[in-house]
Order: structure tokens, then sequence, then C-alpha cells
């Protein structure tokens, strides 16, 4: 079992113990949906940390959208419970970029992609093809691509 699974494991564990229902539950459909890709495709497979670390990025993005949805129907409830849901996966994946260290990232994959001969709106996949390794797992896409658009239309 990987490091980050088996902590999902042990906190699960602790969670249950300590009657916490919120954690509990996160992270019980946390370690299910690391299970259905572990036994997707055609043989099972151990997931490696990385692998895990996609899915917990997964499930913390959907947890995101539900609570936009749910705030733009109305009910602040169920969209309040999902955010607390994403502050527990939160926990386990890295720390984010902060705007000023993804615009310096881009800045520089922008000149790179110049000096490659990409110029304008036209060098977008050029620019997110350098920029998305260096950022992976520590920055929405949205707000890479955001500040991608920003700096190619300026």
């Amino acid at each position: 079992m990987t490091t980050l699974k088996a902590k999902l494991h042990d906190d699960l564990t602790t969670a249950i113990k300590a009657r916490d229902e919120l954690r509990s539950s996160t992270l019980r459909l946390t370690l299910s949906a690391i299970a259905y890709e572990e036994t997707a495709g055609k043989s099972a497979r151990e997931l490696s940390d990385d692998e895990v670390l996609k899915v917990i990025t997964r499930e913390a993005k959907k947890r995101r959208e539900a609570a936009d949805a749910f705030d733009k129907g109305g009910r602040a409830d169920s969209a309040e419970r999902e955010r607390a849901e994403g502050e527990v996966l939160a926990e386990y994946l890295p720390k984010q970029l902060s705007d000023e260290e993804i615009a310096a990232i881009v800045s520089d994959a922008v000149a790179e992609a110049k000096a490659g001969g990409a110029e304008g709106p036209k060098a977008m996949g050029a620019v997110m093809k350098i920029v998305n390794p260096k950022v992976a797992g520590r920055a929405d896409g949205s707000r890479v691509a955001a500040e991608v658009k920003r700096l190619l239309a300026g």
C-alpha cells in the first residue's frame, strides 16, 4: 500500500474512533474512488502516490464544483457541506501556488514559447504544454489557463 493511501486509511480509522462524521465520510468516499481507480481497466493494480494524489485532486475539484452548483441553486447548507469536505481533502494535497508564483511560471513559459516561434493567442497550447508539468497538482488548471490567456492577450 502506498504511503498516502495508508495515511488515508489511518486517518479514517482515527476519524471513526473520534466519531467525526464529516471526516470519516469524506475519507470513505475518497478511498472508494481510489479503489475504483485501482480496479478500473483490464487488470487490477496498485496506484502510486502520484496517482492517488490525482484522485484526491479530482475529488476536491468535484467538491468545489458541487458547492458552486448548490450556491447557484440556493442550497447553502449543502454548499457548506461540500466546502467542508473540500477542506478535509485539501489537507492531503500539496500547498497550492499563489497567483504571483503562477504568474512568474507562466511568464517564463510565454517567453520560452515566443523564443520557439509561438506568438499571440494561438500559442496557448504551446505555453500550457510547458507550464503544466511545472504546476501539476499545485494549481487549478483554470487559474493557470486564465493567466496564460491574460499574458498572451497583453
